[in-house]
């Protein structure tokens, strides 16, 4: 799991027939190895631009999207609403 910065969105008009209604979106992990790239996610929980979220990777991303034969690698299953901690890349 991720926690990322979601920084835009992106529109698609054609898309694999299991992400019809869903939201894409661009998101900038804050910590581990994929730190500061720019990703595409699957928003399952209505996020905006400047959130912070928390973001499945992997099969967990299918099952948090509720869609195990979709072809995704990244949902967002949460919106952070605050961090007690220090974790190295997040915002104070």
């Amino acid at each position: 799991m991720l926690i990322a910065e979601v920084t835009g969105t992106v529109v698609a008009t054609r898309k694999h027939e299991s992400l019809t209604g869903s939201k894409l979106l661009l998101i900038r992990p804050l910590q581990g190895n994929r730190q500061g790239q720019t990703l595409v996610a699957v928003d399952a929980v209505g996020a905006g631009r400047g959130e912070l979220v928390l973001v499945a990777t992997g099969s967990a991303a299918r099952l948090g999207l509720g869609v195990p034969q979709a072809p995704v690698d990244l949902t967002i299953v949460g919106i952070i609403d605050q961090v007690e901690g220090d974790i190295k890349g997040l915002p104070r």
